[in-house]
């Protein structure tokens, strides 16, 4: 962890309107405190082994301080001017020649914490960076080396040209990293002749394999799939010389929310068994035996791969398939049949058709934070179980219900048929509100945390191979000053909260957590880490933009100095409270105010394993205290202790930055002090310079010539120092912000019921 100078789907169900205000008022709100947001840097990634410039761009980071990555081998040093002093949103990064090739994680210190991520790419090509606008034209073709990168940014209603230079036969791979590296963009790519005539086109994001019809000079053109562009359509184009047979890997992507769930744990290539086509027909079925592991692909287009195999009446086998979390946009299908008879004779009866994976917890209607989180842990992939009827020969036929015009050999799966081998795999994500009053919000949040905050996560799991135990959830490695508990995922259910809690005073800091869920499975202890989901991009109430998740490479944490949280909601007392099952427990709470709101009272949830049926209640968003009331009797939780909380929203009036306004009046008056003394001395000077002698007035009219100018210069530091400060009171005036408020956690043990004597 490190400490620095000083410099939240959460379903609610509850209309805005019951906060007393209209539709129109709500619309006109914000949803959620400011927070960073890293959204481009330039370029998106470079080779291992080299040393380059990079410049940044974002939400809320104009005071950005230290840039950094999710792996230790990628560094970065703010670039100097002149005079020695930092360049804004400008750095020099080192990569290592050991850090691995792939997708890692950018992101920036600021005021307010660390940023949200942006992916940053790490290969083993010669990279270069465009300037846009510059090859725009067939004339003005960028030329590209064989075996290169090009870093480069879309221009709306234009398209770019490269150029490259090959010889006869040769074998040429053109791959155009967008959608898998953070990007906006839907690129289309072209190879066409020196001029300018297509020959091979690419427009759904896959990779052109071009074999080189004769030796020389060639055209690559990229534009937007609808000539669209701008800063957030960046994207990297790689141009590659490979061997005829060689089978080549496209860029490194970012990964899906749905890819939490593979591969379970153990699964080694030990024992993988490839497809042998042809295997489309009942007659050509491939012969197989149980447990299997088996590699194949959607190829060609409405390919259909069957397996036979024996199996004994009562046996339970589980089968996986992993396609679309593999990156593939795939949706595996199979039926398992029951065969019976041979030749004229042969009977097929259906004993299970199996297909996607279902999302543990109920996905928003409209893919924003509507009615649910805009979040899907489920897959198109397969995760299901088989029982044999009856001793025999079985059948399975696997499909991609996409692949029917599909011809590509890269649409890959792999499939694993086992005994039960119990166990999970869970994702989280910062919870989001789900507002009803048409706001369309999906924001990316990062854990970036004001003092005395405590922000909730929800978790989810996929239970594999009939596991159902209830699973607790854990974040350890965390900055000085915050603590992490988990609200536990309960026997059988597919959902729980981590609650993530800054100390009012906690120091500036950040660190890479260890996030984490631990069960007993076979009476064996068993921990897997909790992936972390965030949003690519903050949609604010835009129509037009489809939100887009992913997961994170790490689980960063940080706490800020500068702002502190609207309110605190935290118990009386420090302690657990103790309760005996069937009677009521009354918990005081104390409200720390700093921060004025809109309404008089929150309405407040419970989050808890067997609390959250706990009726809503109103608290005081004027007073320091209130009291929650939670009745054992209805809620009938077991004996045993828990961790619970209570959480709402309201409408903060929140101030952005208060102090920065002491700092640019501050700024002002010692501009406005240089401003005189630089003043007064040219004056003093040009006086000098008037009754100086013959020979020494040349000197003295350059000195006053000199000091003329500073204090003009001062001139425009003031008039520069006196917006700035505007600008700090404009900021620093309220706002209505609509936010998650969440209480701090709370320890409860319930007793067991006295026994009647």
């Amino acid at each position: 962890m490190k400490a620095l100078r000083p410099q939240l789907s959460l379903v609610v169900g509850i209309c805005l309107i019951t906060l007393g205000l209209t539709a129109s008022t709500a619309n006109a709100q914000s949803v959620c405190l400011p927070a960073p947001r890293l959204l481009t840097t330039m370029p998106m990634g470079g080779q291992a082994g080299t040393t380059f410039e990079i410049k940044i761009a974002g939400e809320d980071i104009d005071d950005a301080e230290e840039l950094n990555f999710s792996h230790p081998g990628i560094t970065a040093e703010p670039k100097l001017d002149k005079n020695g002093l930092p360049i804004a949103n400008q750095y020099v990064v080192t990569i290592a020649k050991d850090c691995p090739v792939g997708v890692h994680e950018a992101r920036v210190m600021t005021r307010l914490g660390l940023s949200t991520s942006r992916a940053f790419n790490v290969g083993d090509l010669t990279e270069a960076v465009q300037t846009p606008g510059k090859n725009d034209s067939l004339e003005s073709a960028m030329q590209l080396d064989l075996n290169s990168i090009c870093n480069a940014i879309m221009t709306s209603r234009k398209i770019d040209y490269y150029s490259f230079e090959a010889k006869e036969g040769q074998r040429v791979v053109v791959d155009c990293a967008a959608k898998g590296i953070d990007s906006k963009l839907n690129p289309v790519v072209i190879i066409a002749n020196e001029r300018g005539m297509d020959l091979v086109v690419e427009r759904r994001g896959g990779m052109l394999d071009f074999k080189v019809p004769q030796t020389g000079k060639y055209v690559i053109k990229v534009h937007g799939l609808t000539y669209d562009g701008g800063p957030h359509h960046f994207y990297r184009l790689a141009v590659k010389a490979v061997q005829p047979d060689e089978l080549v890997k496209r860029l490194p992507s970012i990964q899906a929310v749905s890819a939490f769930s593979w591969p379970p744990a153990g699964l080694t290539d030990a024992n993988i068994r490839p497809e042998a086509e042809p295997n489309n027909k009942h007659t050509e079925a491939q012969k197989i035996t149980l447990p299997c592991d088996i590699t194949g692909s959607f190829y060609p287009a409405a390919d259909v791969d069957t397996f036979e195999f024996n199996a004994k009446k009562g046996e339970v086998w589980w089968v996986e398939v992993a396609s679309e979390r593999l990156g593939r946009p795939t949706d595996p299908s199979i039926v398992v049949q029951q065969v019976t008879g041979t030749g004229a004779d042969e009977k097929r009866t259906d004993l299970v058709e199996l297909k996607d994976i279902p999302s543990p917890v109920k996905v928003s209607s409209n893919g924003y934070s509507y009615d649910g989180p805009p979040y899907n842990a489920g897959s198109s992939d397969i995760l299901g179980k088989m029982v044999i009827k009856q001793d025999g020969v079985h059948r399975l036929q696997i499909r991609d219900l996409f692949g029917g015009t599909r011809n590509d050999p890269k649409n890959i799966y792999r499939l694993v048929i086992r005994k039960a081998a119990p166990d999970f795999a869970i994702v989280g994500w910062a919870l989001h509100m789900n507002l009803r009053n048409g706001d369309r919000n999906a924001l990316s949040k990062p854990i970036a945390l004001r003092g005395g905050a405590t922000m909730p996560f929800e978790v989810v799991v996929v239970r594999r191979d009939g596991f159902d135990g209830e699973i607790e959830l854990f974040m350890d490695n965390l900055p000085e000053g915050v603590t992490a508990s988990g609200v536990r995922i309960p026997k059988g259910k597919s959902r729980g909260i981590m609650l993530i809690t800054a100390e009012e005073n906690a120091p500036q800091g950040y660190s890479s957590a260890n996030f984490y869920g631990k069960a007993t499975i076979d009476g064996k202890e068993v921990t897997h880490p909790c992936y972390l989901a965030s949003m690519q991009w903050p949609v604010k109430n835009a129509w037009s933009e489809i939100p887009s998740p992913r997961l994170m490479a790490d689980v960063p944490v940080s706490v800020t100095e500068s702002e502190q949280a609207p309110i605190t909601i935290t118990p009386a007392e420090d302690k657990v409270f103790e309760v005996t099952a069937g009677e009521k427990l009354s918990i005081p709470l104390k409200h720390i105010r700093r921060s004025d709101f809109s309404g008089a009272n929150i309405t407040l949830k419970t989050f808890g394993d067997g609390f959250e049926g706990n009726p809503a209640f109103d608290a005081t968003l004027k007073g320091d205290s209130s009291e929650a009331v939670l009745d054992l009797a209805k809620l009938k939780p077991a004996p045993g202790e828990y961790n619970i909380a209570f959480y709402g929203y309201a409408v903060a009036r929140y101030r952005e930055n208060p102090t920065g306004v002491a700092l640019a009046e501050a700024g002002l008056k010692q501009a406005k002090l240089e401003a005189e003394a630089l003043s007064a001395n040219a004056d003093k000077l040009a006086k000098i310079a008037e009754s100086a002698p013959d020979a020494e007035r040349p000197g003295a009219n350059s000195a006053a010539k000199e000091a003329a100018a500073k204090a003009k210069a001062a001139q425009s530091d003031i008039t520069k120092a006196d917006k700035q400060l505007k600008a700090a009171v404009a900021r620093a005036k309220p706002k209505d912000i609509v936010d998650i408020i969440v209480s701090t956690p709370i320890r409860v043990r319930v007793n067991p019921a006295k026994k009647a004597q």
